[in-house]
């Protein structure tokens, strides 16, 4: 199979050690359903288990195992791959009744595409080694849901040297790139950083779209105008005309994600001293918004803030 080929010569280890990792995917949402399905395609065997077990029938027809529950799951599986919504989510899934932490080994290897606050992955970290020998590599993404159906997100990860190299050729099928950041927790960090520019950026976007069309401009060429300038960038060719043209379906990036996101960054800049002032006001400004009933809408609609519902 030519996918798995690539895969397997991205890989410094040998063919045999490759084909021996099984992967293990909860959480089965706006990220982890395409990202399954890639590593179905590229051939790895992958078991998957969701809260929601309908969530799991398109990737079962597929070609994925389905397991009875979280820790046959586990028990089955070499690598388990998480991506679930928050904090609390990821330790319900290692460390509440029948979890990873239950059914891990010495051997086995977790990997969370979560974004989740980097002291709370140090500590969940140690902890699960502690409880079953297990090791842990934090992997969040960048690259929104097309990122993830296209096989090109971003990678940044934290982990020991060999446990990122092991993981370099499961993620090939997910990423155009992957990044080793330091030890644990490295990669929440510098996920934080990336989702701090985002979030900003998407407030400053409504604020241009705004300003455009109350000046008598079509904002709908902001896009193309702009494309390849200083002030260009995928999260502004992606909101802006989405923005403009008051299209928020479907959802790629939920308001409520990104604030639990802000709130990590804001949090992490209080704890090691350092200001992050905009990235505070666009947390209030997004606080406003989501608690108007808006937190699982698309992110475009923040617009609404500066200009009203569409009618």
């Amino acid at each position: 199979m030519p996918g798995l080929a690539l895969i397997l010569a991205a890989s410094d280890k040998t063919t045999e050690e490759t084909a021996m990792d099984k992967i293990g995917f909860v959480g089965l949402g706006l990220m982890g359903q395409p990202m399954t399905r890639r590593l179905i395609e590229a051939g790895f065997d992958v078991t998957v288990w969701n809260r929601s077990p309908d969530k799991c029938a398109d990737l079962v027809k597929a070609g994925a195992t389905l397991a009875a529950s979280l820790g046959e799951l586990v028990e089955r599986v070499d690598v388990v791959m998480t991506c679930v919504s928050d904090t609390a989510a990821v330790e319900a899934v290692v460390f509440g009744e029948g979890g990873v932490a239950a059914h891990g080994a010495a051997g086995k290897l977790l990997v969370d595409f979560s974004s989740i606050e980097p002291s709370a992955t140090r500590d969940l970290a140690e902890r699960l080694q502690a409880a079953c020998g297990m090791h842990w590599v934090d992997a969040p993404v960048s690259g929104g849901t097309a990122g993830a159906e296209n096989g090109t997100l971003v990678i940044m990860a934290g982990g020991r040297d060999e446990d990122v190299e092991r993981l370099r050729p499961l993620a090939a099928p997910l990423s155009q790139r992957l990044t080793r950041m330091g030890g644990v927790g490295a990669g929440q960090v510098t996920k934080l950083c990336n989702q701090l520019i985002v979030a900003t950026n998407a407030m400053l976007i409504a604020e241009a779209v705004t300003l455009a069309e109350k000046s008598g401009v079509d904002a709908s060429q902001l896009a193309p105008a702009l494309a390849g300038g200083f002030a260009d960038s995928k999260p502004f060719q992606i909101l802006s005309p989405r923005m403009a043209a008051k299209d928020y379906e479907p959802v790629q990036w939920k308001v409520a994600t990104l604030l639990k996101d802000l709130d990590n960054a804001t949090k992490l800049a209080r704890e090691v001293g350092g200001g992050a002032p905009l990235a505070g006001l666009a947390n209030q400004l997004m606080r406003v918004f989501a608690e108007q009933g808006n937190s699982q809408r698309d992110l475009a609609s923040v617009i609404e803030l500066y200009q009203g519902p569409a009618r």
